[in-house]
């Protein structure tokens, strides 16, 4: 497969300090100031530990380290109350802050208001809104933005899902989310890159549920095949007629990895060996494609709605799949503070292989909190335009 890489940097997040749990020997108080921080003394700023557990953390406690923009702790503030779902709070912080920071300095503010109201659907408010913020700052205020009917899900969305080792019958709960995805529908991509082999129950059931895909018209798209394919090809001899469910295995994923003339060769063979009809070459469903993303590329991950609790262990096979990958943000909702540490974890072993990890179209709320744990260092954080 051929990638497509970006080259275009715009509006990148910048890079911020990632955030640390309160000490508990700290105290308990954590309300926001009610005036833009320069009256606090840098020496009162308590020093953080060094470790994070994000599976444990709890969010309404926690502290942050904040760079040199005072006004970083209000909004950091916002976005880990918005994540803690205390929206009203949010809400009324914000409008405090859009009156109490001169209008020069006011504008984050402004902007994560804004998207609070977006979210929650509040378009009179956003309206309102907008007529302050065009007295205030002496400029066009943005624009609604209508959802457009299942709008994270309008885009399709590619699952992946990676077959690791060799599969034998302890398999059986990966085959049945296999079978569960295809009888939905999903398009799918199946990462083969560690898949080693398979006994013939395994190939039979996998050969099975591509043909049910093929006829269906369900779209699978094989990664990083080559190894696999050339392991069960070299396995299979013509005229022994033994492991016919691999061959049937080989066939199909010839079908979609393979040239027809190779295909039909080894269909001969399979004839030959068993004694039946050579099947025929049909050519695969095509893939429906994906919403055009920056520089023309089609082939991100998207994510969609409230994204609470979540362990990302779908992201494994994308982040593995592609050596750009992009997953769009633009469908979610809100990300919780657990989410994105667990975040954090799935995309930081990208980072240290050099791999370069593309986030896409997230509101403000969510990418101010992904800097909050330090994302923005991980990966390119993309801001959609206003």
């Amino acid at each position: 497969m051929v990638f497509s890489f970006f080259r275009k940097q715009a509006q990148k997040m910048p890079e911020r300090p990632a955030a640390r749990p309160r000490s508990p020997d700290w105290p308990e108080s954590a309300a926001p100031a009610s005036q833009p921080p320069e009256s606090l003394p840098p020496e009162e700023t308590p020093a953080a530990p060094s470790d994070f557990d994000f599976g444990a953390a709890d969010v309404s406690g926690i502290a942050v380290e904040h760079g040199e923009d005072p006004r970083q702790a209000d909004i950091e503030q916002v976005v880990v109350l918005f994540a803690n779902g205390q929206d009203a709070m949010a809400r009324s912080l914000l409008e405090d802050y859009v009156r109490s920071y001169p209008p020069a300095q006011s504008r984050p503010f402004w902007e994560l208001l804004f998207d609070l109201l977006q979210v929650q659907g509040d378009r009179e408010g956003f309206e309102r809104l907008g007529v302050d913020y065009a007295h205030a700052c002496e400029t066009s205020p943005p624009t609604w933005r209508d959802a457009a009917p299942a709008a994270a899900g309008s885009a399709p969305r590619r699952r992946v899902l990676a077959l690791p080792g060799v599969l034998t019958a302890d398999a059986a709960g990966l085959l049945d989310e296999l079978d569960a995805l295809l009888g939905a529908g999903s398009s799918l991509d199946l990462d083969c890159g560690r898949l080693a082999g398979c006994d013939d129950a395994v190939a039979g059931r996998l050969a099975d549920a591509l043909l049910k895909a093929r006829r269906a018209g369900v779209a699978v798209r094989l990664l990083q095949a080559d190894a696999f394919l050339g392991r069960l090809n070299e396995r299979l001899v013509a005229g022994q007629a033994e492991h016919e469910p691999a061959w049937r295995l080989l066939l199909e994923l010839l079908q979609r990895h393979g040239t027809q003339a190779l295909f039909e060769e080894r269909a001969v063979d399979f004839a030959v060996t068993f004694e039946v009809s050579p099947p025929s070459w049909e050519a695969p469903p095509a893939a429906a494609p994906a919403e055009p993303g920056p520089a023309g590329r089609n082939d991100a991950y998207y994510l969609a709605g409230e994204l609470k609790n979540c362990r990302f262990d779908e992201l494994a096979g994308v982040l593995n799949a592609s050596a750009e990958p992009v997953l769009d943000f633009s469908g979610v909702r809100r990300l919780d503070f657990y989410s994105a540490g667990q975040l954090v974890n799935r995309i930081a072993p990208c980072q240290a292989a050099g791999k370069t990890v593309v986030i896409r179209h997230p509101n403000r709320l969510v990418a101010e909190l992904m800097a909050v744990v330090g994302l923005d260092r991980l990966a390119r954080i993309i801001l959609p335009k206003s």
